[in-house]
Parts: C-alpha cells; structure tokens; sequence
C-alpha cells in the first residue's frame, strides 16, 4: 500500500511518516513489551499514539481498519500493528511492525512452556496455584462465549443455529461442516427463506446421524476427552503448522474463538496433551504482554518441543500477517458485499456456539470440588460485573494467590 494515499490534495486525511526500518521496529517491539492486559487495552494504546498523539491516520480511517479487521479472522492489535506498519514502510515494514508486536510474548512463552515441561508443578505450592487458575480460566471462557455470543446471538433463530453448532461440537461433527452450515443458513434466513434455512437443517441433521449410525466410537471422542494423562503419539511438526493455520483462519471474533479448533486437535483427536494442561496454557496467555492467542505457543511445544512450537505459532499468525500485507484493499472491498458480511456473521454465530461446545469438557477439567467450584463462581461473577481492562489478569492473579492460602491452610 501507497503511504501517499493517506494525503491525496483533496483528502484531509494526514501523512503517514516514512520510518527507518530499526525505528519502525522498535515502535512495535514497544508495543508488545507494553501489551498487558488483552486487546481492548492493545488496540487503545495502538490508537493513543499514532492516532491522537502522532496523527498517523484519522479517526474514521483508524475506526475503518479496525472494523475490517474485527472482522476477518486473526487477532485485532496484531493486525492493526502491522497495517500500520505497512503504510509507513510497505510490506517489509508490516511485516517487521508485526514481528515486533508479537516477540516478546513469543519469547515469553517460550521459556513458561520450557519452565512447565521440565520442572511442570512438581511443587505442592505451584500445584496449588495452578488449580485454581484453572478454575478462573474457565470462567474466562464461559464470560467469553456470552460476551461473544451478546454481539452476534442478536435474534431466536441465530440463537438457536448457536446452539446446534455447540451439539455438533458435542457430537463430534467436524468444524468446517458446521461453520459453513451456519453461514449458509444465516444468508438464508437474512434473504427471508425460512423454509430453505429448515430445509438446509433438516438434510445436515440427517447426514450427521447417518454418520453417527456408523461412526458412534469416533465421533463421540470429544465427550471423552478428559483423560488423566496424554494417551496419544506426539504430533508432526508439519500437523502442527496445519493446526496453528487452521486455528489462526478461523479465530473470527478473538482469540477464545481458536480453542475448540486446538483442542479438538491437541486433547480430543491427537491425545497428546490433557484438557487440564490446556487450561494452563490458556492461563499463560492470559498474562502475558501478547495477544491471547499466543497460548498455541504452548500447545505447540507440549506437542513438539521448540520446533513445534514455532510452527505452530507460525501458522497462527500467518493469515494475519498474509491478510493484511496482501489482501487488505480486496478484502475491504469484498467486505462491502452484503452477503459476504452476512456469511461471515452466520461462521461468527457458529464459532460461538463451537467455543460453547468445547467449554464443556474444560469445565469438567476444571472445576472438579467445592474449593474450584467457589473460585469459578466468584471468578465468573467479577468478571460479569467488572469492565476494567486488567480484570482477567486480576482475576487470574488472585485465583493463584486462592491456591496459595488454600494449601498453606492445608485445604490443599
């Protein structure tokens, strides 16, 4: 992209600055050792500075990006880093924007899932800890499907394709089947066609339980897939990077939305890691200056080591840097089509109802007495009635702290 465009004679748009490639580098790398405290508090320290402070860009074109990219697939801050970056230096200066952003958490993640495979909780009092966390993640999730859930369950209808998509989830339906079921039946019932919407439904339903007919053993997994222990071979670094791009095409609305896709490959199908050790990864990503999404970071290398990690990773993030450096102008364009808008909607309303399928199993994971039973509930409850940026960390924090006093009270 053109940094001209941004001051054309007529547009009051202003200039955006050509940076030196170090400069533009460490602005981002900034960015990321700064990223504390999830996207909202990401995207408005974004804006802070090269919108209100520097005036790279207006309000309305920053507005625009931004609803673009609350669209598409991939984690908003990320994208807009590296937009940002490619209209002061073009594609190689997105491209370093992004990398900088993403850095410090990467590295940070890194030495946790280092930390956790060789020393894990070996320790009572971190055991203690981590349970509980667990408990507070959960609720995370479950506050994430109904804020999720508040912007895109807008009617009965929608509300109930939401549901069914969280049973095929359930049943064990593979995603993709289900997320362009719900897209398509979205475009229907927008274009006023119930009766084909049903239709649609009707004939979904019956190949699903054809195939459940056959298929009982398999399909059924994901309602099993709490074990104790890992009970599968370790994954391939090639499977992983498939993974990560399959998580990172379809995190439509956040970084909760790839869980039920990684999940599903790290707990449910692969069997290489348990539901528990996927709640830690989560309560990792959680705190650290990244966006959330970094926790496939852990996934990887639980499954991997390094090398697995890394390309996990690089396949989350490779759509948002790929929609951006080279699809952002068509992209936009396509976006004003209505019925691409309102397929998009329609996968949105199914992630929804996928994340709520998913959220099952962890919670059993999860909250398993009365002690992560009560840390759930007040967990889930700040959270409802908080809106500061920092509550998930908080809650997290004092989550830890719960275990910590619960086992030197000997509860623990």
């Amino acid at each position: 992209m053109n940094p001209s465009e941004a001051h054309g004679p007529v547009s009051a748009e202003p200039r955006v600055p050509t940076e030196p490639l170090p400069r533009l580098f460490w602005r981002f790398l900034r960015f990321g050792l700064l990223a504390w405290g999830g996207p909202v508090a990401q995207i408005a320290m974004v804006r802070q500075e090269l919108v209100e402070e520097e005036k790279w860009v207006s309000a309305a074109h920053f507005n625009r990006a931004l609803a673009l990219y609350q669209v598409l697939p991939g984690p908003e801050a990320h994208e807009l880093c590296v937009y940002f970056g490619m209209l002061s230096r073009g594609r190689v200066g997105g491209l370093l924007a992004g990398l900088g952003f993403m850095l410090p958490g990467l590295l940070l993640m890194l030495l946790c899932s280092w930390l956790y495979v060789h020393f894990g909780l070996g320790s009572p009092w971190v055991k203690a800890a981590f349970t509980m966390v667990q408990a507070a993640v959960a609720a995370l999730i479950v506050r994430a499907v109904h804020r999720i859930g508040g912007h895109s369950l807008t009617s009965r209808p929608l509300l109930a394709i939401a549901g069914l998509a969280a049973v095929a989830q359930l049943l064990g339906v593979h995603f993709a089947l289900t997320l362009i079921w719900a897209g398509l039946t979205t475009v229907l019932l927008q274009a006023g066609s119930r009766a084909g919407a049903l239709a649609l439904t009707a004939a979904c339903a019956t190949g699903v339980g054809l195939f459940l007919a056959f298929h009982a053993p398999e399909s059924a997994a994901p309602l099993t897939a709490s074990a104790a222990a890992p009970n599968g071979a370790p994954p391939s670094t090639l499977s992983l990077l498939v993974s990560g791009l399959r998580a990172g095409l379809l995190t439509f609305g956040g970084a909760y939305t790839a869980i039920p896709f990684l999940q599903n490959d790290a707990v449910a199908r692969g069997g290489w890691m348990t539901d528990a050790q996927f709640l830690d990864g989560l309560a990792l990503g959680g705190v650290l200056p990244s966006p959330l999404i970094i926790f496939g970071t852990f996934v990887g290398y639980l499954g991997g080591g390094l090398a697995g990690a890394l390309a996990i990773t690089a396949g989350i993030f490779a759509p948002a840097f790929g929609l951006t450096l080279l699809a952002h102008d068509p992209l936009e364009r396509m976006l004003h089509h209505p019925r691409a808008r309102v397929f998009l909607e329609g996968v949105t309303v199914g992630v929804v109802g996928l994340i709520g399928g998913t959220a099952l199993p962890l919670l059993r994971a999860a909250v398993h007495d009365v002690p992560t039973g009560l840390v759930f509930a007040v967990a889930l409850a700040v959270l409802f009635r908080s809106k500061a940026r920092l509550t998930p960390m908080a809650v997290i924090a004092l989550a830890a702290v719960a275990g910590l006093g619960l086992h030197a009270l000997g509860r623990m």
